[in-house]
């Protein structure tokens, strides 16, 4: 079973592209704290490519900005490439299947005052 449950930060505003057969694509990098302190007693964090499709893709593009807490239910997949110099070099990506997002929203009401949002919404 190839499964992979992530809850992290975007590191950057998430850009729709639009790639062969129109489909769209997004690549985010989520920031995830590891759930334990290295020697020093600083919890580390791991950066994390993920890649997202079509409707999954579009709506987190509207959706979220840098700093967003997002919850992403993916798979691993690996690929690999051949450089200049003919070495070969794997890398590895989550793809996303569905995305939540965690992080409460802040929306203007009438009075033009803040006020938040606290739905989850959930994008498959």
């Amino acid at each position: 079973m190839n499964s992979v449950i992530l809850v992290g930060r975007l590191t950057q505003n998430p850009e729709i592209q639009v790639v062969d057969d129109n489909k769209k694509v997004t690549t985010i990098i989520l920031a995830v704290n590891r759930n334990f302190k290295n020697p020093d007693g600083i919890y580390e964090t791991d950066f994390i490519r993920c890649i997202l499709w079509n409707n999954v893709a579009a709506t987190t593009t509207e959706y979220c900005r840098v700093g967003d807490v997002v919850g992403i239910k993916g798979r691993l997949q690996t690929s690999k490439y051949t450089d200049e110099n003919d070495k070969v070099h794997y890398v590895t990506d989550v793809i996303a299947e569905r995305v939540t997002f965690l992080s409460s929203n802040k929306k203007k009401n009438n009075d033009d005052e803040e006020k938040e949002d606290d739905e989850l919404m959930d994008v498959a």
